[in-house]
């Protein structure tokens, strides 16, 4: 009995301390933190010249070869930013652009990127997706608002406005726009080959990413600009199942379809591959915890005792979290039999993954093929991407971000992220070591579900602040 009570007495004193730990972490200013949008005639100006980008439809897709959509968007681009193409070097490979604005020569150069295609725009929108309608609360509305031609936008105007100005950089500023970037195709590639022929090193990237949103992460009170520093690799799979076909009337067991079945069941029950609190992961949460929910707080001001307890909490809290940790596997396509009375002989399904940077595409693939055979499926890898290096977020090139994001948006906390949907940057390793994934602009919770959705828009009161941000960013890289 002593002995019970001695291990009472040192749980509830452990349970005390970690109480105790949690309740020393007071808010932040970012719990408070909100965007105040511009409503002066400077906003509404970029609103109309935003508009016009939108209006020009740049859906691309795998394969695409006329690409003379592109050029066309390229003449609004001339139209709208006379001193970037009179003052910079211009490069176009197949519809994709880069442009190179020649600095002092003292410093690294930059490269300020953001792609110029979008995905189809389907279903039914409240203003059709390539109008770029500016309603009366200052949204501007269209495929592309937020993925990503605001953020190529405000890139454009920063250079065109430094340039009318007489400013000049210190080291060579280049800004690039793929057309292929929604398919992973030829652009990016294509201009990393020419930075490389021309033995171009990169101080710093800045490419699409996170934003800033409310709310990140349920339960975490505030504002914050999420800074994309890792980013997962890509892989589509097949899986087939084969037998000898037959007649629906007298189906037998484990038929193609009942395989693959059982296979993507076994899958979401026993996610099979490893959960892991990477550093930027942590600095996350901890830069978060003080504007969690207590419950929340309690957890995560206690990281360092809690991480086991933590992988499993986790994907209760956040879907979008718990693909931080570990590689992902998500199922989009099927194909059975094609007559609704015939067993299939053959069947696959298709699935998505993105690997984790500690278990990478090999490790994973190979985790899900020996799942795969217990159910006499093949294994097929249709595409792959390997994650990218990771960025420290103790560098001097985020530094240079989050203190650019604490002066354009006083309060506003700054979190390090792991990014679960891919980018050009992937391609970029080769000719820079702080690929960082950040479009500074505020977008709300619609906007944010908008994305390769139904009534994409943005307000046209966060478009100075952007252009700010990377006025900022020039002059301090």
């Amino acid at each position: 009995m002593k002995f019970v009570l001695i291990i009472l007495a040192l749980l509830a004193a452990f349970v005390l301390f970690l109480v105790l730990r949690a309740a020393m972490l007071k808010p932040t200013a970012a719990k408070e933190a909100k965007v105040i949008l511009d409503e002066s005639p400077r906003a509404t100006e970029y609103g109309q010249q935003l508009s016009k980008m939108i209006q020009v439809e740049t859906v691309s897709f795998r394969n695409q070869e006329d690409r003379t959509k592109f050029y066309n968007f390229h003449k609004v681009l001339e139209d709208l930013f006379p001193n970037v193409h009179a003052k910079c070097e211009k490069h176009v490979f197949n519809g994709s652009l880069l442009f190179k604005w020649e600095g002092q020569g003292k410093a690294e150069p930059i490269l300020l990127m953001s792609h110029q295609d979008v995905v189809e725009a389907n279903g039914q929108w409240d203003h059709e997706p390539f109008s770029g309608d500016i309603d009366e609360t200052g949204r501007v509305w269209g495929r592309g608002t937020v993925d990503t031609k605001a953020s190529l936008f405000c890139i454009f105007t920063a250079v065109e406005e430094l340039i009318a100005d007489g400013f000049v950089p210190k080291g060579d500023v280049y800004i690039a726009s793929s057309c292929t970037e929604e398919w992973s195709g030829d652009g990016a590639p294509a201009t990393v080959e020419y930075l490389q022929k021309n033995n171009i090193k990169l101080r710093l990237l800045l490419d699409e990413g996170g934003m800033i949103i409310e709310e990140p992460v349920g339960g975490v009170k505030g504002t914050y600009a999420m800074v994309g520093l890792v980013e997962k690799g890509y892989g589509d799979i097949k899986f087939t199942a084969k037998s000898g076909g037959g007649h629906a009337s007298a189906p037998g067991k484990n038929t193609p379809l009942v395989r693959l079945g059982k296979f993507m069941c076994d899958i979401e029950k026993k996610n099979p591959f490893k959960a892991e609190f990477s550093p930027t992961v942590v600095e996350m949460f901890t830069r978060m915890a003080p504007n969690m929910d207590f419950g929340m707080k309690l957890l995560f001001s206690n990281m360092g005792i809690l991480k086991p307890l933590l992988v499993k909490v986790i994907p209760s809290v956040s879907s979008a979290a718990a693909a931080m940790l570990r590689t992902t596997l998500a199922f989009t396509m099927a194909k059975g039999a094609d007559g609704a009375n015939v067993l299939p002989q053959e069947a696959y399904i298709v699935g998505n993954m993105r690997f984790i940077q500690h278990q990478p595409n090999a490790e994973s693939i190979k985790v899900v093929a020996d799942i795969a055979k217990k159910y006499d499926l093949e294994t097929e890898v249709i595409y792959q991407d390997d994650p990218c290096p990771v960025v420290d977020f103790r560098s001097e090139e985020f530094k240079i971000v989050e203190s650019t994001v604490n002066e354009i948006y006083p309060g506003v906390g700054v979190c390090p992220y792991t990014m679960t949907g891919g980018t050009d940057a992937k391609y970029y390793g080769s000719v820079s070591d702080n690929c960082i994934r950040f479009a500074p602009l505020y977008i709300d919770d619609q906007q944010y579900a908008s994305i390769h959705g139904l009534n994409e828009n943005i307000y046209q009161g966060a478009l100075p602040m952007g252009v700010d941000f990377y006025k900022t960013v020039i002059k301090k890289a």
